[in-house]
């Protein structure tokens, strides 16, 4: 299939480009915001520590489940409809989470939050097919850099928030990003023309919905529950099982939801792959960071630092990759995604395997979190780079989709493992030991490391893409017709 011509037709590209990304933004922002503030809304909302852990538990399953769907039915019906149609639900879930009385209100609206993950897959899909070619890498290294901001912003952010506010206030101010980014899509963003006739594979999406909250909710709860109990080994059989059910079953549709011919090219599962432990080593550092910083300084080894003090110290990270998602895109435009992917992955190890070593002065942390923030910018952008480069741009959407999804999954498993290895070694108080916090980095810095041997295994660009794009900027290519 031949990609579309991009034209540029639309003169406020930068507009669509701002509209898209306060979208991500705030999808990104809510989806950590919560986490440092779940004991004080479970305090307010007399939920237990368990029940209240389904804040976070229901809108990473909404996520992973509605992704893909909703990345699909917009290379079916139109992104931009879609994208509409998301941001209104995660509007209404948004205002839902801010006045609600009780946890189960507040679950049933994060719920609702959760269905925007597909706002990541629309808008890149939306770029790719409006903006010039020479503007898609830069821009799409912009908008990961952005979704990946959000996250640690959200940590941040979350303290403060609360301390001078209350808590529904987690959600009154994204309400407000969101607002705009819904008026801006109305009248800035134009519908995309490029289309994949077809119909939504309902079968499909019901074996990958009970797939997808099977083996989720195991990683979720396992920790509670027990990774030997029979509900969290029951959970992953019936994950696995469906798994595969699915897979063979999309071998065999005439319109699947995913196409798994698709994502067995080398260069779409090479980068799932770079996706999954990005998620996992993010995440973990989320838990990783905080936790450390907040124990108090007459253990030895914790530096007695208060929520929004803590949450700081994520600064240079967040800024990290809003500098490196767009260099991203300009490595990306003239060698292709493989070396900023290499790169990041690289310093996402370096990252890591510091801490992993010696985390005792508070200038090793926000070394690590520089390295960790560049390297993530660095990959975020080079992920959906390779992506875009490896698929038609009919398909842009359920393949970024599905690369959003193993992020998510990596997110999960890693907070899960992290969490695992820090109360697995415990003082008599039951506080992690200074050994649990070198193995918690140094499990995060071994499986960064094998996003390092994933993104070489990413087919260079080819020779005629490479051409193609000197072409659309006005270089000359030393290829020969």
């Amino acid at each position: 299939m031949t990609n579309p011509v991009r034209t540029g037709r639309h003169a406020n590209t930068s507009l669509v480009v701002l509209f898209l990304s306060l979208g991500g933004l705030a999808f990104a922002v809510l989806q950590s915001l919560v986490a440092p503030a779940l004991p004080v809304i479970g305090h307010e909302l007399h939920a237990s520590t368990e029940n209240i852990a389904w804040v976070l538990t229901a809108y990473l399953l909404a996520a992973s489940v509605l992704t893909p769907i909703l990345g699909r039915l917009g290379d079916i019906v139109g992104k931009r409809k879609v994208l509409l149609a998301v941001l209104i639900v995660l509007a209404a879930g948004t205002l839902l989470a801010a006045l609600s009385p009780n946890l189960p209100v507040l679950i049933v609206a994060r719920v609702l939050q959760g269905a925007a993950g597909a706002i990541f897959p629309l808008a890149i899909g939306i770029v790719r097919d409006e903006l010039p070619r020479e503007r898609v890498g830069v821009t799409v290294g912009l908008l990961s850099a952005i979704f990946g901001v959000g996250g640690g912003l959200g940590i941040v952010l979350a303290g403060p928030i609360v301390d001078h506010f209350s808590w529904p206030w987690l959600f009154w101010f994204p309400l407000i990003l969101i607002a705009i980014a819904l008026v801006g899509v109305i009248f800035g963003v134009p519908e995309s023309p490029v289309r994949t006739p077809g119909r939504l594979d309902l079968i499909g999406t019901a074996i990958l919905s009970v797939s997808l909250t099977a083996l989720l909710l195991a990683v979720s709860k396992g920790r509670d529950w027990g990774w030997a109990d029979v509900k969290t080994l029951g959970l992953i059989a019936v994950g696995v099982v469906t798994m595969v059910v699915f897979v063979l079953a999309e071998l065999k549709v005439k319109d699947p939801l995913i196409n798994m011919r698709l994502i067995a090219r080398r260069g779409v599962w090479t980068t799932n792959l770079v996706g999954l432990t990005f998620g996992f080593a993010m995440y973990g550092s989320f838990l990783l960071l905080p936790t450390l910083l907040e124990l108090p300084a007459a253990t030895g080894y914790g530096f007695g630092k208060s929520v929004s003090t803590a949450g700081l110290f994520l600064l240079p990270s967040t800024i990290m990759m809003m500098v490196f998602g767009p260099v991203s895109g300009v490595l990306e435009r003239r060698y292709g995604p493989k070396l900023p992917l290499i790169i990041g992955a690289v310093l996402e190890t370096a990252a890591f395997a510091l801490p992993a070593f010696a985390h005792h002065t508070t200038w090793q942390l926000l070394a690590s979190g520089f390295l960790s923030g560049a390297g993530l910018g660095f990959a975020f952008a080079a992920m959906s780079n390779a992506i875009i480069e490896s698929v038609p741009a009919a398909n842009t959407g359920e393949a970024t989709s599905v690369n959003t999804i193993v992020r998510s999954i990596g997110g999960s498993v890693g907070s899960a493992v992290v969490a695992a290895v820090l109360t697995g070694q415990v003082t008599a108080q039951g506080i992690p030991t200074d050994h649990a916090f070198s193995a918690g980095f140094g499990v995060s810095a071994a499986v960064a490391a094998l996003a390092v041997l994933a993104s070489l295994l990413l087919p260079r660009r080819r020779r005629d893409q490479v051409a193609d794009d000197l072409v659309a900027v006005g270089e000359p290519t030393g290829v020969r017709a």
